[in-house]
């Protein structure tokens, strides 16, 4: 049977064979909450908003990723090593899929954010509860041939201080971690957090505090050790421009952060793909949305440039109300852009520049398939075919599963709207 190319891989290779024009975008899902929020990680639930019952599960939680990864929206989803180990390994959920499975690699201090907890507001310090083979196989030492059971990409997070102690000890559990990666054969993404301590760099020079610290970290490290992408908080177009153009390689990726509209989030990844990004991961803004897998596959068509952002918010209003969800926010409020909170906890408000919202164009009769379309059937228990047995629209393939590097934009798009359609239904509605 033929095995799927992971979109992940073949989107940086054309990004990397041409990165001035190049138009391929990377999205991912961050469902690794658990790694920081405890309880509260898979969000509150739609049924039960209060009371002992206010969170989901983490059975739903994880049923939830499954939806994601099937409707093949995201190109990455990353997990906690626990969760990945059951759906990874123990159900083979990214063996016949595009999408590439990743895990939480480190758990730095400033991410411990308990109820009632205060770790979070202190200097950060590195930490690892995962290990590397724990990830690649879900043992202490991986067996021979074991290393590609599991997921065999993480996030590896840096938080600069401007402290020489502190900064420097971040900097050497990198490099530890850094050499282990290359003996195991392991990929990894950099997240660097801006200050989790108020006041150690002047807000006017914050952005290229952040720029400074990333290419001066990565200057001594060698192509077998760099990371596939960064991941960084938005500071606006000219600190975004400034670091891609200092290194066209470096594939720079943005944060989505964990408050704002759906139009602060759908702005978001419009404003980094118009200027230079290639990547953008999405955590709580896809948790907390009142459907996931419809806010996810517009995600992916601004992501892919069919969509402005003020046309996506409506047509996703259009999709909750066909499926009798109601909002969270009015349509009018929803379209508006707000200063986001950008820190890990929500605690610390670090804004990204909130634009005047750019005009757009009328919609092209392409772009708008979520608002358009028919209500999708309900089914009580969905179980979308997954992609070896399907065409790029959908239907039964007789030659195995479509090669996605080689797929049109249009029918990539095709294939998304078929998706979402049979997707939704009883799972949109709990979404």
């Amino acid at each position: 049977m033929a095995t799927i190319a992971k979109s992940l891989e073949w989107k940086l290779a054309a990004i990397h064979a041409d990165p001035a024009n190049c138009p391929e975008f990377i999205l991912a899902d961050a469902k690794d909450a658990d790694m920081a929020f405890g309880v509260g990680a898979p969000g509150r639930s739609p049924e039960r908003p209060d009371g002992p019952g206010a969170f989901r599960t983490l059975a739903e939680y994880r049923e939830l990723i499954r939806q994601i990864v099937r409707s093949e929206f995201v190109d990455i989803m990353l997990m906690s090593a626990s969760t990945s180990e059951v759906l990874a390994i123990d159900e083979g959920l990214f063996a016949n899929s595009p999408v590439t499975p990743a895990a939480r690699a480190n758990d730095t201090t400033d991410i411990h954010v308990l109820r009632g907890g205060a770790v979070h507001l202190a200097p950060s310090h590195p930490f690892r509860t995962a290990t590397i083979d724990h990830i690649q196989c879900g043992e202490v030492d991986c067996p021979p041939g074991a290393r590609g059971r599991g997921a065999n990409l993480g996030l590896y997070s840096l938080t600069f201080n401007n402290d020489p102690e502190r900064d420097r000890l971040a900097l050497e559990q990198f490099k530890l971690f850094r050499e282990e990666a290359e003996r195991k054969g392991f990929q990894y993404f950099l997240e660097v957090f801006d200050p989790n301590v108020p006041g150690v760099v002047r807000p006017e020079r914050l952005a290229e505090f952040i720029n400074d610290a990333i290419a001066r970290t990565l200057a001594g490290v060698t192509r077998a050790g760099r990371p596939l992408f960064l991941k960084i908080v938005y500071h606006g177009p000219q600190a975004l421009e400034e670091l891609v153009r200092y290194d066209p390689h470096l594939v720079v990726g943005v944060l989505g952060g964990s408050a704002g509209t759906t139009r602060d989030a759908f702005q978001l990844l419009h404003d980094t793909r118009k200027y230079g990004g290639r990547v953008a991961l999405f955590g709580r803004k896809i948790n907390n949305a009142e459907n996931q897998l419809a806010f996810v596959q517009l995600l992916r068509l601004i992501a892919d440039g069919h969509l402005e952002p003020g046309e996506a918010v409506r047509a996703y209003h259009a999709v909750l109300q066909r499926l009798g969800i109601a909002p969270a926010r009015p349509l009018e409020h929803d379209l508006q852009i707000t200063d986001q909170s950008m820190s890990y906890a929500g605690t610390k408000i670090i804004s990204a520049p909130a634009a005047a919202p750019p005009p757009e164009s009328p919609p092209a009769p392409v772009a708008s398939p979520a608002a358009s379309e028919p209500p999708p059937t309900a089914q009580a228990s969905p179980s979308p075919a997954t992609p070896a047995t399907e065409s790029p629209t959908g239907q039964p393939a007789a030659s195995g599963p479509p090669d996605w590097s080689r797929l049109t934009p249009a029918e990539r798009l095709q294939y998304h709207r078929d998706r979402l359609n049979r997707m939704l239904g009883d799972s949109g509605r709990r979404g």
